[in-house]
């Protein structure tokens, strides 16, 4: 009878205050001069006395709408930033060169210094591998000492320490040197990887003007 009082009231009886509305959960109409309970989980209306909505009110959120909700931004946030890099490096890539040979330039420039470090690196290792296959005729001289030695007094053939010691030095020289080369040669492959990307998207962004904001065309 109260909901009915209301209603009637809202229609032929301007209130001096606005009023609250909504369809709760079940599908019934609820108003009220203050919230009415059973609009809190759904979307409420202020209402003036002539009828008019003067606001839209949004449900308190549950704690997994906001984890939804949170999830959503950072997704936006994070797709927001990657498209604004991407305009960053479309404009550089318009900005430093002017055909694709120059990108071609550029990609062969850096890997020169990369090739020379490889070429110290193989010219060292020679070295290494001259070294270690003196070591190795030194210990097979030893080997073949001890073959000849005598029970009682074996360490007189034994290599020394400071050969021993050496054998190692070098050994891990080399492991250090086969490493830094398969480094160079695989930095070079990145280098080639990401010029070749950026000649395509030099490309691409020469045959289509458009991927290029307005702003962006007259910031150049």
């Amino acid at each position: 009878m109260k909901k009915l009082c209301i209603a009637l009231a809202l229609l032929y009886a301007p209130f001096a205050h606005a009023v609250y509305k909504c369809v709760d959960e079940h599908g019934v109409t609820q108003l009220g001069d203050t919230p009415p309970a059973a609009c809190a989980n759904v979307v409420m209306y202020e209402v003036s006395p002539s009828g008019t909505v003067l606001r839209k009110i949004d449900p308190t959120p549950t704690p997994d709408q906001l984890k939804v909700r949170l999830e959503e931004q950072l997704k936006r946030k994070e797709a927001d930033r990657v498209a604004a890099e991407q305009k960053r490096k479309d404009m550089a890539l318009l900005n430093t060169y002017s055909s694709e040979k120059e990108i071609d330039v550029a990609r062969d420039r850096n890997i020169e210094p990369i090739r020379s470090r490889i070429q110290g690196a193989q010219e060292r290792m020679a070295a290494v591998d001259k070294r270690l296959k003196e070591i190795g005729d030194e210990m097979e001289f030893y080997k073949a000492g001890h073959k000849k030695g005598t029970k009682a007094n074996p360490e007189t053939v034994r290599p020394p320490n400071s050969l021993l010691f050496e054998q190692e030095r070098v050994q891990k020289e080399k492991a250090s040197l086969t490493k830094a080369i398969a480094d160079a040669e695989a930095e070079i492959q990145g280098v080639r990887e990401r010029y070749e990307g950026d000649k395509k998207r030099y490309a691409l962004l020469k045959k289509d003007p458009g991927l290029v904001t307005a702003s962006e065309r007259a910031s150049r």
